[in-house]
């Protein structure tokens, strides 16, 4: 996972969000009952809403850490909304199964009974709320991202990539970059004939070197302009980009206009 540098605003505000969220709907809850005739504790309604928040609260790191990875701005944007649906419904499943079972064991520790499936018993419901609910996190998180961008522009160094690895530091100048290569959660700095190892998300890296003349060239891999002698394109639409250096590198289609914008 990438690191989400700065987010700790976010994940607080967040929270105290959520908690005023709880608060609110517990007192819906309590009048809707009395409305209806029927008495409830305040802590009834109140455990339902806070065990919510608190799973939600628990899972942020993870789903944080798939925005920054797969970045809903970034194209090919049908391989972020596949993957963006897919941590939904993970998500979904997640918060009503855990939620079930933490409320289960609050009741029991006050020697009353909740059923831990019954949140489950009432999946579509809950996966209807879930959805606005994951919508609009990615939404906030995205303007959250966007708003920190000049901030984390400001402070980068604008001539080397930092590469830390322990308490060591190395400084690599983007001008020795012939190529960036996603490799998992890593990415390969090509710089001579042995990449070095950085652990970073190649979207990260992408906007940090943003009018540093680099180019995305694929979607793992990025290349210096300086650095590219020749361009040879195919009949499918995908080329061939020629280095200087005469290592050949493969490009999508899909990011054949940036490459050829000047």
């Amino acid at each position: 996972m990438t690191r989400g540098k700065g987010d700790g605003p976010f994940f607080a505000a967040t929270a105290a969000g959520l908690f005023l969220f709880a608060l609110v709907n517990t007192f819906s809850v309590l009048d809707d009952m009395e409305g209806a005739g029927r008495t409830l504790d305040f802590w009834e309604p109140f455990v339902w809403e806070t065990t919510s928040i608190a799973v939600i609260l628990a899972m942020m790191p993870v789903f944080m850490a798939l925005v920054r990875r797969v970045w809903p701005l970034d194209p090919p944007w049908p391989r972020a909304a596949v993957v963006h649906l897919a941590g939904l419904v993970a998500f979904a499943v997640a918060h009503v199964t855990a939620m079930g079972a933490a409320r289960w064991a609050v009741y029991a520790a006050v020697g009353a009974h909740y059923s831990p499936v019954w949140p489950l018993a009432n999946f579509i419901y809950e996966f209807r709320k879930d959805a606005l609910a994951y919508t609009g996190f990615v939404l906030l998180y995205v303007l959250w991202r966007q708003h920190l961008r000049p901030r984390t522009e400001a402070v980068a160094a604008p001539e080397a990539i930092e590469v830390r690895d322990g308490a060591r530091r190395l400084f690599v100048p983007l001008a020795e970059l012939a190529w960036i290569e996603a490799a998992g959660n890593y990415v390969e700095l090509h710089r001579g004939q042995t990449p070095i190892l950085h652990r970073a998300a190649l979207s990260d890296i992408e906007r940090q070197l943003e009018g540093a003349g680099f180019v995305r060239i694929h979607r793992s891999r990025i290349v210096r302009r300086a650095a590219i002698a020749e361009v040879e394109s195919k009949p499918s639409g995908d080329y061939v980009v020629r280095l200087a250096d005469g290592r050949e590198l493969a490009g999508s289609r899909r990011y054949r206009r940036p490459l050829l914008d000047a």
